[in-house]
């Protein structure tokens, strides 16, 4: 079961009404790391959680949620998944800003996300270096216990009047919170308003093979619209931050992608349905030889595809990747198969080895199976008998205790 601690700390309006919610992300060692640390190894855990059915207790159903992002989560592609309409983009006070991160972020405003900027001290070199994004920014959370209280008016003056929000950030006494009102601030934070409250969420409680079989089931149904596809994505946010990765380190499409419309596009159903089938094998199989069996499965697919006619190849190489899946995973094939529905000659290749690819997997089994046999005999005796014995069993092959 997936389960990650955070923090969140209220945001209140000027008549006392929770606004947002800023989220602090703790790792395993209890430290607060914020989203921007927490993407480099727990990335997969923490957007499943945030965009979990749990969204709503988390935030509660009218509040926003403010989440740290730096120069890594943008290029990371991480930040697709989030729903716009829940959460503001706080931008890192120490992000290293150049013309791509800059563009970047501008990108994010026109999709519709809110952006702040975190942890704004008031100095003219804060001011200097954030001035290309101010015509985006609708929120600038000044800090002001970093701030001098003469720059902290100069700067409420400079945006009174503008587009841009101030939030008063660490209000830690009565008279701080009084004089942010004289301001002239439009939101306040900080523990005299409000403690983070430590809680923790749990993750999807489906099991992931089925939650990628039920999208093949999807891509496969012809009248599914490609923005049904991206909604289904969108709520498997590990899922699609994979997939986007993906995109952005593949040398082959040659092209830095922006959405999860755009992989759908640019990728295609049937490719789209070739890496969902990868990603079964290399990630979420817990079969130590997943890697092996991986390039086994692809091996035999891409055979069985060159042996087809024109017409089937497509359904050969998809038949060839299904009839490994069982090996990888503890779920019976039988229940894997019957969950997605997939095409009835693809069905009964894996379940029963009939149909019309039955003779092309006999032919790639033999060949695996002759070269399996001379590595074999090469190195058998490297082999434990207790693993030779696990897979004569698991094999139905029945072992004569007496010859032992």
């Amino acid at each position: 079961m997936n389960i990650i601690r955070l923090s969140k700390q209220k945001i209140f309006n000027q008549k006392n009404e929770v606004f947002a919610y800023e989220l602090l992300f703790k790792d395993g060692y209890d430290k607060e790391t914020g989203l921007i640390d927490s993407v480099k190894g727990t990335s997969q855990l923490i957007m499943s959680s945030i965009t979990s059915p749990e969204l709503d207790r988390l935030l509660g159903r009218n509040s926003l949620g403010f989440v740290n992002i730096d120069e890594s989560t943008i290029t990371k592609g991480i930040l697709d998944v989030l729903d716009k309409d829940r959460f503001v983009l706080n931008i890192h006070e120490n992000i290293k800003l150049d013309d791509n991160i800059i563009n970047k972020i501008i990108q994010y405003k026109k999709r519709g996300f809110m952006l702040s900027l975190e942890r704004f001290d008031s100095s003219a070199q804060m001011l200097h270096k954030f001035r290309r994004l101010f015509n985006f920014i609708d929120i600038i959370k000044m800090d002001i216990a970093l701030s001098l209280p003469e720059n902290l008016e100069k700067v409420v003056k400079k945006f009174k009047g503008t587009r841009i929000r101030l939030l008063a950030q660490n209000i830690e006494t009565n008279e701080d919170y009084k004089r942010c009102q004289e301001l002239g601030f439009h939101w306040f934070q900080g523990y005299y308003l409000d403690r983070p409250e430590v809680i923790e969420i749990v993750g999807p409680k489906e099991a992931a093979q089925f939650v990628i079989l039920q999208l093949i089931k999807i891509i496969k149904e012809d009248n599914t619209a490609n923005e049904q596809l991206e909604l289904f994505l969108k709520k498997q946010a590990d899922l699609s931050f994979k997939l986007i990765q993906f995109f952005n380190n593949s040398e082959k499409l040659n092209i830095k992608v922006e959405s999860l419309t755009q992989v759908i596009n640019l990728m295609g159903r049937q490719k789209l349905l070739r890496w969902l089938l990868v990603y079964l094998y290399s990630e979420l199989s817990r079969n130590p030889a997943s890697k092996t069996l991986l390039e086994l499965a692809i091996k035999r697919a891409e055979r069985m595809e060159a042996e087809a006619s024109p017409r089937n190849k497509e359904k050969a190489y998809l038949a060839g990747m299904f009839s490994l899946l069982g090996s990888i995973f503890e779920t019976n094939i039988k229940e894997l198969m019957h969950h997605i529905h997939m095409d009835s000659d693809i069905t009964s290749l894996v379940l029963e080895k009939k149909g019309i690819f039955a003779g092309s997997l006999m032919r790639a089994e033999q060949a695996e199976k002759e070269y399996l046999r001379k590595i074999m005999l090469a190195n058998f005796d490297k082999l434990y008998t207790s693993d030779l014995v696990n897979t004569l069993e698991c094999g139905g092959i029945e072992i004569d205790k007496n010859k032992i």
